[in-house]
């Protein structure tokens, strides 16, 4: 049986973040065989085209941590009706210089959780647009904006809406296959 590293990135710094909790419920959704690893963002600097030829050591650490993976997982709030400044400044930051994007070629799902009726849904479209540019085949059906409600996660993190479960798991076995056949 094959091993699929994905990493995941998650637009949100906060501690409590909806999305971070997110991630973690979808992990326990995939198979056997699917190892999520959150990619750190906090420590990376504010991208400077001046330094794309001596990249700070967070950088070139964030690089070689995409680079290992069999696919990405974005898991992202949505800010001002766009993606956060802390996820732009990571997809700037790996994508460069120009020619050594760590994320060409990786396959990807895009999600976010918001307490708003339509979820991430600019956030996650201005993020697909980006990706698309990036050369990040990413999958574009189901697409999921969860809203947060009460209930959502259950006391041990897990989806506790069943719906909402049933739904997360129809996304989960999508993207599972989507990373599969990238990875062929």
């Amino acid at each position: 049986m094959s091993t699929y590293k994905i990493g995941v990135v998650i637009g949100s710094l906060r501690k409590d973040s909806f999305n971070r909790k997110l991630a973690l419920a979808l992990a326990a959704l995939a198979p056997e065989g699917f190892v999520f690893e959150h990619l750190r963002l906090d420590d990376l600097p504010l991208y400077n085209q001046d330094h794309d030829g001596n990249q700070a050591e967070s950088v070139k650490r964030f690089k070689t941590e995409i680079a290992s993976c069999q696919g990405l997982l974005f898991v992202t709030p949505e800010y001002n009706r766009s993606i956060p400044g802390v996820l732009k400044n990571a997809i700037d930051n790996a994508s460069r210089p120009y020619g050594q994007s760590a994320w060409a070629g990786k396959p990807a799902g895009v999600v976010g959780i918001s307490v708003g009726a339509i979820g991430t849904a600019m956030a996650q479209q201005h993020l697909r647009n980006v990706l698309a540019y990036l050369d990040v085949p990413t999958m574009g059906q189901p697409e999921a904006f969860v809203q947060n409600k009460e209930g959502l996660f259950d006391d041990k993190g897990h989806i506790g809406i069943e719906s909402t479960k049933k739904f997360l798991q129809g996304w989960m076995d999508k993207y599972v296959a989507w990373i599969k056949t990238h990875n062929a």
